[in-house]
């Protein structure tokens, strides 16, 4: 890792960018997922390669682990090296086995061991001398065989026809195998290693990617895997496995990816023989897809047999290769969304939504137990010595991370030297002292994925807030714009690139104004900003007044915060709730009249420069107001009738009195009462001359009388 002063991204000069804003709003608070370390394991890793990442598993596995004759230290290549049997250099039994798990503890990680489950393992001639499944001699001319180091071994395929060897014999260069002599190498295990604890896991393997046995093992398993034949060896090694490793971890069943998932072994080669219109193994199980039915049937069996659900994804549109042309490069930038995302369809032949991490999510949830955990232990986005792949690779874990997959082993170690092997130290070892993204994913959302990628994680250890941000674009700079919502930072940013260049930089820090801050991020480049948490923001004091707190209806109040305060920042903003349903106010000494009587609560509240509140109350009491007396009083005669009518001035009153005196005395008399929003009334009446008068009433007053008026009822 270089340190330099020299800025590689422009911090304050993104006016030179040629690409879109990249807009970024990273929430502390939001989206909050404990990551799982193990997301970041790899496979073959040395220690060196292991301690410099700081990577918590590596997995030993591959199709050549599915023969592995832990006795003689050897196993068989099968179709990957011309069906070769080859012996590793010691001939101590399961050297192989503890030579990996000694290197991968010495590093701090935890070892993923494959154990077999074909029934045939690689035999050796003598003194340790190769053997060949489909030897030349034996079989006949082959169109390929291993011409530079042993020419009699071919690949099956004979010359004369073109078609496969058929018929051979296993024996040729295997011995038979079976669970028992698997749970001897097991046992062989955990009498150097010792039993698995929770806190020293091990991971045992059931094989590798069984669908694809007729194609990769063809030498000793010609015929397809059945959903049957499968579920029975799970059931079987697993159960001896966990007779001699009670506590250990049993991973599978390692699909090769997409048809693996839904199709058994038998079927897919079925299908590629006959056409995929009828597949027999999946008609005789009700049409179920293999890997959910498969999941159920261990359900069934109530004994967990796995305890990872693991498969394998590749991409299928040529991403895991070399190829660097514009289409690949752009074509890797969006593939990545097969891992996560619900909406996106995968352009290769799979032509469907993958959506791998919440579909394997939702099988185990629905068919299995709750809450497995699920993995991908190999995946590779390929162009490993070129940028484009340390891009892909970034955008890849910080995927894991957010989606929540628990445990990942990318095929296989990166170089040291490439800028992919880089990408994942960007993650876990970015200044040579194992400092690391957050353990926390938090929410980070931004622009076209495809184009500019960002993770958001918080680290438990020290609080610090990480952002990975990742530009796709194949040339120009991005200009990034930053916002941090509920995270007080120390205002600086410690700063980590990786670009074409092929090193791992740091920066100059970057500034944040408050809580934003912008860069220029360079074409196909992976920038981390580390932000230190500030000093905890302490809230402001809110201090609330009001003058005067009593009175009678319609009252009017004169509100103060003088005396509020900040004790480490300012005062951004004040809202005055008056507690009398109105509207709120924002002025800090606003002006509010209480028409109706009540007991109030005003809260005043304040909000720092760094989003903190404070809050105080004041309480209002309003008497209800004297009433006024009605105005305006009229009277209109009918037939034996008076209809009077009266203007209301009081806001505060229950109704009103109505009385009648006859005319020439002051004997009045109460004739009626209405309520507090009726302001008529009719009086039924003999012949006569009479004087009215109406008052305003409530529970505790009576308003003074209202002008008099003098009605001659004729009839």
């Amino acid at each position: 890792m270089l340190r330099t002063s020299i800025l590689v991204i422009a911090l304050s000069g993104i006016a030179a960018a040629q690409n879109p804003t990249a807009s970024v709003t990273v929430d502390a608070n939001a989206s909050r997922r404990t990551i799982d370390p193990r997301v970041y394991g790899v496979a073959y890793g040395t220690t060196t390669q292991l301690s410099d990442l700081n990577v918590p598993l590596n997995r030993y596995g591959g199709n050549n682990s599915s023969r592995y004759n832990w006795q003689l230290n050897a196993d068989n290549r099968d179709q990957d090296w011309y069906f070769e049997s080859i012996g590793d250099t010691s001939s101590v039994a399961g050297e192989r086995g503890d030579t990996f798990i000694s290197n991968t503890q010495a590093a701090g990680a935890r070892a993923m061991i494959t154990i077999p489950m074909l029934d045939w393992v690689a035999k050796l001639g003598p003194s340790r001398t190769k053997l060949a499944s489909f030897s030349q001699a034996k079989y006949g001319a082959q169109t390929g065989n291993d011409a530079q180091w042993f020419s009699d071994a071919g690949n099956g395929i004979l010359k004369s026809t073109g078609q496969y060897v058929t018929g051979n014999d296993p024996n040729d260069a295997n011995v038979p195998s079976s669970s028992s002599y698997q749970q001897q190498w097991v046992q062989a295990m955990v009498n150097k290693w010792g039993l698995a604890t929770s806190t020293a896991p091990r991971y045992y393997i059931l094989d590798n990617e069984h669908s694809i046995w007729h194609s990769t093992h063809r030498d000793v398993h010609p015929t397809g895997a059945t959903m049957d034949e499968i579920l029975a060896r799970i059931k079987d090694y697993g159960t001896q496995i966990r007779g001699v490793d009670p506590n250990a971890l049993i991973v599978g069943p390692e699909e090769w990816g997409w048809s693996g998932y839904f199709y058994s072994g038998y079927d897919q080669q079925y299908g590629s023989l006959n056409g995929w219109s009828f597949l027999p193994d999946r008609t005789n199980h009700g049409g179920q897809d293999y890997l959910p039915w498969l999941l159920g049937q261990l359900k069934a069996d109530g004994r967990h047999l796995l305890d990872v659900f693991t498969v394998h994804y590749y991409p299928q549109s040529g991403e895991f290769s070399n190829d660097v042309s514009t289409s690949t490069q752009l074509l890797r930038n969006q593939s990545t969304r097969s891992l996560w995302d619900p909406s996106y369809v995968d352009q290769s032949w799979i032509n469907d939504k993958v959506m791998l991490i919440p579909r394997l999510r939702n099988w185990v949830n629905t068919y299995y137990d709750a809450g497995t955990p699920i993995g991908i232990t190999e995946y590779n986005w390929g162009a490993e010595a070129y940028i484009s792949g340390a891009t892909a690779q970034a955008d890849i874990l910080g995927i894991f991370g957010r989606e929540g997959l628990n445990v990942a082993a990318r095929w296989t170690t990166p170089d040291a030297s490439t800028p992919t092997y880089k990408a994942i130290k960007m993650y876990r070892n970015y200044d040579g002292n194992k400092s690391a993204f957050g353990d926390t994913s938090v929410s980070a959302t931004g622009p076209n994925p495809d184009n500019v990628a960002v993770f958001a994680a918080q680290r438990s250890s020290d609080s610090a807030l990480t952002v990975m941000v990742i530009s796709k674009y194949l040339s120009g700079s991005t200009a990034v714009s930053i916002a941090l919502n509920n995270f007080a930072s120390a205002g600086t940013a410690e700063v980590y690139q990786l670009t074409s260049a092929n090193a791992i930089t740091r920066l100059s820090d970057l500034s944040f104004s408050g809580s934003t801050a912008s860069f220029a991020a360079p074409a196909q480049s992976i920038t981390l900003l580390v932000l230190p948490p500030g000093t905890p923001n302490q809230p402001p004091v809110a201090v609330a007044s009001a003058t005067p707190t009593s009175g009678a209806a319609p009252l009017t109040v004169g509100f103060s915060s003088a005396g509020s305060s900040d004790p480490d920042g300012s005062i951004a903003s004040y809202s005055w709730s008056f507690g009398d349903g109105t509207a709120p106010s924002s002025s800090p000494a606003p002006s509010h009249v209480y028409q109706n009587a009540g007991n109030y609560t005003a809260v005043l509240t304040i909000t720092d420069n760094r989003g903190a509140t404070g809050t105080a109350q004041v309480s209002i009491t309003v008497a209800p107001g004297a009433l006024v007396a009605p105005t305006n009083l009229t009277g209109q005669a009918g037939r034996s009738s008076v209809t009077l009518n009266w203007t209301d001035n009081s806001t505060n009153q229950t109704g009103f009195y109505i009385e009648r005196a006859p005319s020439g005395t002051t004997s009045f008399a109460r004739v009626g009462t209405v309520g507090a929003s009726t302001k008529t009334f009719t009086n039924t009446v003999s012949k006569g001359t009479y004087v009215y008068r109406v008052q305003a009433f409530n529970a505790s007053s009576v308003s003074a009388y209202s002008n008099t008026v003098t009605v001659r009822v004729a009839k």
